[in-house]
């Protein structure tokens, strides 16, 4: 079933917005962009939304001691990496953070000499431009959890060809690295993005904004129309 993540939260009001449509997945851009939002806010955002919705941060280039300090400090669920991150720093961030979930679940088991089977509860998502087929291919092998198809930098507005999805043979395929699916996405065309790539989920920021700033009733849409194709499946 294909999930959504509504991108480039930044305001206390965007999390009444998103609590009330209830996507599987928000995200807070840790970038240099109009919607960076820094810890501090972060942390005071978090506590407004929620608790059923995952959070993920979004860096390009940090040092990877930022993600694994928000995460450590429980403002972040996921890290999503959109700059010129190398398989070096994926396979370290990957192994930091399997060492708080260790560390999580040590203390959750206190006492007891079961340790839960999976520790390493904080995915990475690593975000490519689709160029061609084999931007995605070549990525098939990284360390990362998931992928995240995008036109180019976050935040763009624009698709790119997602027939090259297709030709590389990862749309709706169990066995290939699950992708979160970017780039002008907006409630015109978000029906058809899922029905064509059945991608593991859909991430949308500039499609549900109006005049730059998170619109409810886009995400209210987008969210009902998302679930309405998963359902029409």
């Amino acid at each position: 079933m294909t999930k959504i993540k509504i991108c480039g939260l930044f305001r206390p009001e965007d999390m009444g917005f998103v609590n009330e449509a209830r996507p599987d997945y928000i995200g807070f851009v840790f970038a240099n962009s109009r919607r960076r939002v820094n810890p501090e806010t972060a942390a005071v955002l978090r506590r407004l939304l929620n608790p059923g919705i995952k959070v993920v941060g979004v860096f390009v280039d940090a040092p990877i001691e930022i993600p694994i300090s928000l995460t450590r400090g429980g403002i972040i669920d996921l890290v999503q990496l959109h700059g010129n991150e190398d398989e070096t720093y994926i396979r370290a961030l990957k192994q930091k953070l399997s060492e708080i979930s260790i560390r999580d679940a040590l203390q959750e088991t206190a006492g007891s000499s079961d340790l839960p089977e999976a520790v390493n509860c904080f995915p990475v998502i690593k975000a490519i431009r689709v160029e061609r087929p084999e931007d995605i291919t070549a990525m098939q092998g990284s360390a990362a959890d998931y992928l995240l198809l995008d036109n180019g930098s976050g935040g763009t507005g624009k698709t790119f060809d997602w027939s090259l999805v297709l030709q590389a043979g990862t749309a709706g395929n169990e066995n290939k690295k699950p992708f979160f699916l970017a780039g002008g996405l907006n409630p015109g065309n978000v029906e058809d993005a899922v029905k064509t790539l059945s991608p593991y989920a859909v991430d949308v920021s500039s499609g549900v904004e109006t005049d730059g700033l998170k619109d409810q009733s886009k995400i209210i849409d987008i969210v009902a129309r998302v679930r309405q194709s998963m359902r029409q499946m």
